[in-house]
């Protein structure tokens, strides 16, 4: 029992008999352990086993009385009936797929027959496992992450005294089923990457794909972080403000591999931002960002198509069936909570975040960018080639444009040709200190993904054509494409297939292999403006 589990009665007996067993002199007579113990009403045994506790521990607290029977840690079985118990628990129970108690006893019956020996009750086993290291058993059990969230300490803080000083970045896949804006049939969920300021926890951006995280949704997310949101927010409707914008000075992200690529370590080394690690395995040095993540996909659950958090909560819930919105009204419904979450009270600053925004940045001046599309361009994937009479080669298909001429038979090294995997219709070559946007060498051709160009590579090489050129490609993608767009009954696969081109915009151009008089080729449009 604890001190501070007893009742005042019981505290102040506790205090006199320390009294007691304080004035007995280091080495008391016959007559002083008589006196003692009359007073106390002990036995002599009783006595001299509080006087050694009392002096031992040189408080009155020791001598609160103490639950009989065997103490913790003290081995409950006998040395054989130990080791089978012991083997039992290494091997068989300390395991990441969790056995139960009763599972861990059957096992230790088995052995305890062959080895004729009584096997423990489920009691006492219960009680014995209780003597061992916790931490470490469910170390062992359920993992590292769950260990730590139970059993460390997390005594300092991560913080940033000015806005922009610190900014994390990370990923999720949002709880909620989208549908694609032409039949409103389910296309999957899509990835969010946000970021947020550490120091007045603004969020400063955030962008939605259909793909896995990579590069360039990292490159878009920071887009969207550092321009002027009043363009953005107007063209989706939206009449309010988010006032965030400019460079950050140090971006705090984990391990994933889009962190490490060589695009975004250039184009943040070139922009003077410092990227700084979470050390491997610790999600805790990223609490700001999965705090964030954690309330936007609490409100999350309350849209038409939510997976909940577990499958527990969903019940029968259908969210396939449920689904209503499409990425564009998911990006903007996003736009609008966040904008909530900057006004509303937050309780790690004890303040709105917008207000610790307004009043921090006046104090600090901001790195601003004049250019997003260059800024974009910065940190899009890129690879070196050769300049050739024909143009430029990349992922079999070639580009042409008239601002080769100077260049054509001057250029002894490599160029820099940056490429949007999102449309491979056009890419950015860098000549000097500028870059040049160069279309296709076929104008006529639509523009395709690096994922559509992939998979018709594969399809080719899958046929056994191991030379493959840029007529090919294009036949495959084409082929593919009317078979998505004539299926009678899209499968969600083929919804996403869609989707995933739906951002090439189509603009009305003539290809100039065929006749006026035939029906005009609709030609995808690169979304330059976006970020605007």
């Amino acid at each position: 029992m604890r001190r501070d589990q007893l009742n005042e009665v019981e505290w102040q007996k506790v205090l006199r008999h320390a009294e007691v067993l304080r004035r007995l002199p280091q080495r008391p007579t016959a007559g002083d352990v008589a006196d003692a113990m009359a007073e106390l009403a002990v036995s002599r045994a009783t006595l001299f086993r509080w006087l050694k506790r009392f002096r031992t521990e040189e408080r009155a607290a020791a001598l609160i009385h103490r639950k009989s029977g065997r103490r913790g840690g003290i081995d409950a079985f006998e040395p054989a009936l130990k080791a089978i118990v012991d083997r039992n628990v290494t091997t068989f129970y300390a395991m990441p797929e969790r056995p139960t108690l009763t599972r861990l006893r059957k096992h230790i019956v088995a052995d305890c027959r062959a080895e004729q020996l009584p096997p423990p009750s489920i009691r006492r086993l219960k009680g014995y496992l209780a003597t061992l290291d916790v931490e470490a058993m469910t170390r062992r059990r359920e993992g590292k992450a769950r260990a730590d969230a139970q059993f460390l300490a997390l005594p300092g803080e991560f913080s940033a005294q000015r806005p922009l000083q610190v900014v994390q970045i990370d990923h999720t896949k949002v709880d909620v089923t989208v549908v694609d804006p032409i039949e409103r049939q389910p296309i999957g969920r899509p990835i969010l990457s946000i970021a947020i300021d550490v120091c007045t926890r603004m969020v400063l951006g955030f962008y939605l794909s259909l793909e896995a995280p990579s590069v360039t949704s990292v490159a878009l997310c920071l887009t969207h972080a550092i321009i002027d949101k009043a363009r953005w927010l107007e063209d989706r409707g939206i009449a309010l403000e988010w006032p965030t914008s400019g460079l950050p000075e140090r971006i705090h992200v984990d391990n994933g591999a889009e962190f490490h690529a060589r695009a975004f370590k250039r184009g943040c080394d070139d922009h003077n931002i410092i990227v700084s690690y979470r050390p491997p395995g610790t999600p805790r040095f990223g609490g700001h960002i999965e705090r964030l993540i954690g309330t936007m996909m609490g409100a999350v659950h309350l849209l038409p198509g939510t997976h909940f958090s577990n499958v527990l909560e969903r019940g029968d819930y259908d969210p396939e069936a449920r689904a209503v919105m499409t990425m564009r009204e998911l990006e903007a419904w996003l736009a609008l909570e966040i904008i909530a979450y900057h006004s509303d009270l937050h309780r790690g600053i004890g303040r709105p975040p917008v207000a610790a925004w307004n009043e921090a940045i006046s104090d600090y001046p901001r790195r601003q960018v004049l250019d997003p599309l260059a800024f974009l361009i910065d940190f899009l994937p890129f690879e070196a080639r050769v300049l050739r009479r024909t143009g430029i080669h990349l992922n079999n298909i070639c580009y042409w444009s008239d601002g080769f001429a100077p260049w054509i038979g001057r250029c002894e090294d490599k160029v820099l040709v940056k490429y949007d995997p999102r449309d491979l219709h056009r890419v950015f070559v860098k000549l000097g200190d500028n870059y040049l946007m160069v279309p296709t060498r076929n104008p006529g051709r639509p523009a395709i993904t690096l994922w559509e160009q992939k998979a018709a590579i594969r399809v080719q090489r899958a046929r056994g054509r191991h030379e493959i050129d840029e007529e090919t490609i294009f036949q495959t993608i084409a082929a593919q494409r009317a078979l998505v767009d004539q299926a009678i009954r899209e499968t969600t696969q083929t919804r996403r297939w869609r989707a995933r081109r739906a951002h090439l915009q189509e603009r009305p151009a003539i290809s100039p292999s065929v006749p006026m008089d035939e029906p005009v080729i609709a030609l995808p449009h690169f979304p330059v403006e976006v970020w605007e």
